[in-house]
């Protein structure tokens, strides 16, 4: 009798309760030699890999457990004979001997060491003498200590498999030796959390060992990964009506179709590979039972799971595979998602029927960049993301039903991708991937429960707009086709009679960043634009295009009551320009003469100096600090790249007066570090004496050398300065009524004059 499947660990495979209890394992004779250590760049590769896995999940305070793929195979007489797994099976042998011997673990009869190979009477041999003999604390390297005990025979250096397990001992302890042995040992046979498991498979029904072997390993070559795949899978839905039909689509129709998508090696396997690990994942999701996780697993674990017996939801999940398949079938695939997206790239600002995507990935042909990419990681970050995931299921959704408006529900759907960053969490692709079936296939946009709530808010107003005026859809799909708003357009008023010049107006300023620095001055000009994000951080457009993400921050990411302010500021700037021809010179005017009234009325707030003095606004974060929570004439300006005071700034008034006045190289150039309710003074070099801007006008310290001491005080009795250096400036209503730039600039110049 057949032990049944069952998830395990190396050790906890001779620790059943089960009749047939495994008491060895025994590589069989038709299996091929131990191949892990060849002296091979590929396979070098792949042992590396496989023992920093292994490192990983038992090392370190925080380890990481590793599920491994799975080993198939039979059970006879108590002797499990692996058909798959035997290099794993191999490896994990070696590993618990090596860890074993180090923390003192290795003793007689221990059931685990009953492991051994029926390929070679040598290997066989090699594997029982090796089990009994603790490797010494004090070993450099265990493949020399190993060929100089008197049990090793010369003539085993002509054994492939003994040579193989020589060299991957001597890579486990370049890796190992430094771990705590005890610790890892420990973690490595702990039978509630162990560090490594994988999944036993061995049917009671398999038939011949031997024709199942030769059926998964043709030719005696190595099985490929989609190989070893493909025949768990089958044998994993044996039982399901739909096996047989799996076989034959595999290696007919879908064969067909991925070909178009084959690599540069003129193979399909990776492609195979990564559209069914797409599916899967998928379907995953699609369980409201699933435990959804990250998991470093092979995809016939993670199949396993959806597709095995044991999953009640397995025939929709299949279903659901053959549909994904199926639907592209005689299809024109990369002529469907050219004609229903674009790249943000692609020059063509008229054309609005495709939506525009913003993925880092411009390819915009999802079924191949999913065939391409899926699966693949940098660092921890998903090539193929959450979002290309969605909108791919979206495509499949609406081919497999035939949906109605696809172009408008998958605009609405980019929309809400691009404004959920927050939202786009492992854990909520369950709820996500309910929430695009609702969009997609019944419209339902009122029922959306897990995209960011202001987003759907604005699609809901957007749809309303557009049924009542139907004409202006052109001009509202342009707009959300903007890099800098992607779909989201909170901060523009909806007003019909002047939407489509103010849509032209905005698009016009967008594709010119060289002027950013003018429209910034302009659109402060027409009101306070800025957004509050929190009650010390202020975040204003940007001059920059390198740091164009500002502008996104400030026009999205936000609900309409919160946008209000921005809203009407650009509304007046957009209905400004609207119908100039030159946008510079407009720009400047608007500024220059809402200068001249302020100026005219001595009413100079820090909106002011901003407008007035570019160099003001050149942080190309376009955030701001100040204290007590309102903008006034203390400020730290930030760096593009920056996002808060860790890493220096500039104070915008104490720069404005150095640039004013040419910035001496007797006077520093200020940049500063800490809380916004630091001091910050602009320092003369030679006295070290400091101009600081403050609410009441400009504050003035002493010297850091005594022999200036005289000369600073004559000279801050002259300018009217109190003991403690504050020079008042005159205000009304807490507003200065003498522009407190120029003001500092003159103060600077006689400083200087005076040798300080």
């Amino acid at each position: 009798m057949n032990t049944p499947s069952r998830l395990t660990t190396f050790t906890g495979l001779f620790a059943s309760d089960d009749e047939a209890q495994v008491r060895a394992i025994q590589v069989p004779l038709i299996q091929r030699d131990y191949a892990q250590g060849r002296e091979d760049g590929t396979i070098e590769q792949i042992r590396d890999n496989f023992l920093d896995v292994l490192h990983l999940a038992v090392s370190g305070e925080n380890p990481d457990p590793v599920h491994l793929d799975f080993v198939y195979g039979e059970v006879k007489s108590g002797v499990l004979e692996p058909l798959d797994g035997q290099q794993r099976l191999t490896t994990l042998f070696l590993l618990h001997w090596y860890l074993a011997s180090r923390a003192g673990e290795l003793h007689s009869r221990q059931p685990w060491t009953e492991f051994t190979y029926a390929t070679r009477p040598s290997a066989r041999l090699f594997c029982e003498r090796l089990a009994v003999s603790p490797l010494p604390a004090s070993i450099e390297q265990p493949s020399a200590w190993i060929i100089d005990q008197p049990w090793y025979l010369f003539v085993w250096r002509h054994d492939p498999t003994i040579q193989s397990m020589l060299v991957v001992l001597d890579a486990i302890h370049r890796r190992f030796r430094t771990e705590d042995a005890k610790t890892a040992w420990m973690r490595l046979v702990d039978p509630i959390k162990p560090a490594v498991s994988f999944l036993v498979l061995a049917p009671s029904d398999m038939g011949s060992a031997a024709d199942l072997y030769i059926k998964m390993n043709s030719r005696g070559k190595p099985l490929t990964e989609f190989e070893n795949f493909k025949a768990h899978f089958e044998k994993s839905i044996e039982s399901t009506r739909r096996a047989k039909e799996f076989a034959e689509r595999v290696d007919g129709a879908w064969s067909d179709l991925l070909w178009g998508f084959r690599g540069e090696d003129d193979l399909i396997d990776d492609e195979f590979l990564r559209y069914i690990g797409f599916i899967t994942e998928l379907c995953e999701w699609g369980d409201p039972e699933a435990d959804v996780r990250e998991r470093r697993e092979l995809l016939s674990h993670s199949a396993e799971r959806v597709f095995g017996e044991a999953n009640v939801r397995r025939s929709e999940s299949l279903d659901f595979l053959f549909s994904a398949f199926d639907v592209w079938g005689g299809r024109d695939i990369a002529g469907l998602f050219t004609g229903l997206f674009r790249g943000a790239a692609e020059q063509a600002a008229d054309e609005t029927d495709r939506i525009t995507l913003f993925f880092r990935d411009q390819r915009i042909n999802l079924f191949d960049v999913c065939c391409r990419t899926f699966g693949e990681t940098s660092g921890r970050t998903r090539i193929f993301t959450f979002g290309q995931s969605l909108l791919l299921f979206a495509v499949l959704l609406h081919l497999k039903h035939e949906t109605d408006a696809p172009r408008a529900r998958i605009r609405s759907l980019r929309n809400l991708i691009e404004a959920s960053t927050n939202e786009l969490r492992l854990d909520r692709m369950p709820r996500l991937l309910r929430d695009v079936e609702r969009l997609v296939r019944d419209g339902a946009l009122s029922e959306l429960e897990s995209f960011n709530k202001q987003q759907i808010g604005e699609e809901l107003l957007k749809r309303e707009f557009l049924v009542a005026n139907p004409e202006l859809t052109p001009s509202l799909h342009r707009l959300e086709d903007s890099h800098l708003l992607r779909g989201s357009i909170g901060a523009f008023c909806l007003e019909p009679n002047k939407f489509a010049a103010r849509t032209d107006a905005f698009l016009r300023l967008a594709s010119e960043p060289e002027i950013w620095p003018e429209v910034t001055g302009a659109l402060l000009a027409t009101g306070e634009y800025q957004r509050t994000t929190n009650n010390r951080r202020f975040q204003f457009g940007t001059g920059f295009k390198r740091y164009e993400n500002a502008w996104r921050e400030l026009l999205t990411g936000a609900d309409r009551e919160a946008l209000s302010e921005t809203r009407s500021a650009l509304a007046k700037l957009l209905d400004a320009i609207s119908c100039c021809e030159e946008l510079e010179p407009t720009l400047g005017a608007l500024q220059s003469e809402w200068l001249a009234q302020r100026e005219a009325e001595l009413s100079f707030d820090w909106r002011y100096y901003m407008v007035k003095y570019s160099d003001m606004r050149e942080g190309g974060s376009g955030i701001y600090y100040s204290e007590g929570g309102a903008l006034g004439y203390s400020m730290c300006m930030l760096r593009g790249g920056t996002t808060t005071l860790n890493s220096r700034y500039r104070d915008p008034y104490l720069l404005a007066i150095r640039r004013n006045l040419g910035s001496p190289e007797d006077v520093e150039d200020p940049w500063f570090t800490g809380h916004e309710a630091t001091p910050r003074r602009l320092k003369l070099t030679r006295s070290g004496v400091g101009i600081r801007s403050v609410s009441q006008g400009l504050e003035l310290s002493g010297p850091a050398v005594e022999e200036f001491a005289e000369v600073y005080t004559s000279l801050r009795r002259e300018l009217g300065a109190s003991e403690n250096g504050l020079i008042e400036i005159k205000q009304v209503d807490g507003i200065d009524a003498v522009d407190r730039i120029l003001l500092g600039a003159d103060v600077l110049r006689r400083l200087l004059d005076a040798g300080l």
